[in-house]
């Protein structure tokens, strides 16, 4: 494989600007007033809505109402999820084990190979004959004119992938790193199937390693936005730099900075207590109501939740008038529904994003305030 190089960046305008862009935002990354408790859940939310962005790029046509269902029933029963729920709960638990073990050292054979034995688990159309194994023979890409190196290659070329995955760079080639290992990993398709999935997966690892990524702070950024955002703008720059030369690299490189900044703008308003509370949380509990989900007493609940991020059940009083055991039994009703779930103890309650009964309407408010990409707009009502 030819040798992997990071472009000449200092001679590109705009390449120099997204990085210094980033970087900016990578220092304010921290600094906001939702509540972490709230932030987790809207983290939670969007870990749902990239996977289903990840398996779409790839073709899977699964409805975001039957995506949000299958996530639903598939924490509360053994009902066997739909192939195309499948593959997107796959994707979620791919996000969860690097979650956990991404900084566990350096990136490796094993861990790469995990994550692809994870997002093929149980499918057949998108899955693959040996799960968490290189291929052992020869694959195409589809609409593409690269052809992948022979099978015998694949263990060495990613051994090299590796070994720049882990290099320790300059703050300012750390993104370059993230993209340049992406699209080398599908120029590679060490694998027969999921290579997209696997690859999307990699860059996250990659980002959360990097520190634009966070499980306790205001960190929620995730490749696969970007790439789900402009799909055909995605495999074009791919394209580009299949050619392997510092154009390519730089259009291709490019194309992802400027993308996770247009993201990282849009999530600084996640930061905002105010704008979460009254420009998501409240119009979607209401949405719910409107629908018929819930009664004026429960959205009265909901809506002290999401002001307080936290409540006992004494402070749902004004909502549930009466005794104790009469309030209790009604939050009870909400929690039994996914609606409510434990906080701090067993007599502490938040709200649930995702995925709820709530997490279609909170979509819709976050349509609304532009944060969706196209790829997930098709069927929202």
């Amino acid at each position: 494989m030819e040798a992997i190089t990071y472009p000449r960046f200092e001679f590109d305008s705009e390449l120099s600007n997204a990085i210094i862009s980033l970087e900016r935002a990578r220092a304010e990354l921290d600094h906001g007033t939702t509540p972490p408790i709230v932030f987790f859940q809207l983290k939670e939310l969007f870990e749902l809505l990239t996977s289903i962005m990840s398996a779409r790029i790839e073709g899977n046509r699964t409805s975001l109402l039957d995506a949000v269902t299958g996530a639903m029933e598939g924490r509360s029963s053994d009902t066997a999820p739909t192939e195309g729920v499948s593959e997107i709960l796959n994707i979620q638990r791919g996000m969860a084990f690097i979650e956990a073990h991404a900084n566990d050292g350096p990136l490796t054979h094993n861990f790469v190979r995990e994550l692809h034995r994870i997002v093929v688990a149980g499918l057949h159309r998108e899955g693959d004959l040996t799960p968490g194994a290189y291929r052992l023979g020869e694959v195409t890409i589809s609409q593409a004119q690269h052809r992948p190196p022979f099978p015998t290659d694949v263990f060495s070329d990613m051994s090299q992938l590796l070994d720049l995955a882990n290099e320790v760079v300059e703050p300012h080639k750390q993104l370059l790193q993230s993209a340049i290992v992406h699209h080398r990993f599908l120029w590679i398709h060490p694998f027969g199937n999921g290579n997209g999935r696997v690859s999307r997966l990699l860059t996250y690892a990659m980002l959360i390693r990097q520190g634009f990524v966070s499980t306790t702070s205001y960190r929620p950024i995730n490749p696969t936005a970007v790439f789900g955002a402009d799909r055909s703008g995605y495999y074009d720059n791919l394209a580009q730099a299949d050619r392997l030369d510092n154009d390519g690299l730089i259009a291709w490189c490019t194309f992802v900075l400027e993308g996770l900044n247009t993201d990282l703008d849009r999530l600084r308003s996640l930061r905002d207590n105010s704008f979460v509370t009254k420009g998501l949380l409240h119009p979607a509990i209401e949405r719910l109501h409107d629908s018929g989900r819930v009664t004026t007493r429960e959205r009265d609940a909901l809506r002290i939740v999401a002001d307080r991020s936290i409540v006992k059940a004494g402070e749902l009083e004004s909502a549930f008038p009466g005794s104790a055991s009469t309030r209790s039994q009604a939050i009870k009703r909400l929690w039994d529904r996914g609606l409510l779930a434990h906080a701090e103890g067993p007599r502490s309650y938040r709200l649930v994003f995702a995925p709820s009964e709530l997490t279609l309407h909170l979509i819709y408010q976050l349509d609304r305030a532009g944060f969706l990409p196209s790829i997930l707009k098709d069927d929202l009502v």
